[in-house]
């Protein structure tokens, strides 16, 4: 079980991998009233990393919230 969860990892490992460098072309990303230009890669990182944090954020409030309906 355990190398099949490793051989799992590495395989996204290497997908990610490969979508990061098909996605070097610059953009510009509008945010508010500021125009800011960077690679495709960055803004998929970004965007992801906002994404997970945000469904963690979620996910913790919930969870707060069910612990103190079972008190």
């Amino acid at each position: 079980m355990k190398q099949a969860k490793f051989i799992a990892v590495i395989i996204l490992a290497l997908l990610c991998l490969i979508i990061l460098l098909q996605n070097t072309a610059t953009v510009e990303t509008r945010i508010l009233f500021i125009t800011i230009t960077m690679p495709r890669a960055v803004l998929l990182l970004t965007t992801t990393a906002i994404g997970f944090a945000l469904g963690v954020l979620v996910s913790l409030i919930m969870c707060k919230k069910q612990k103190s309906k079972q008190e």
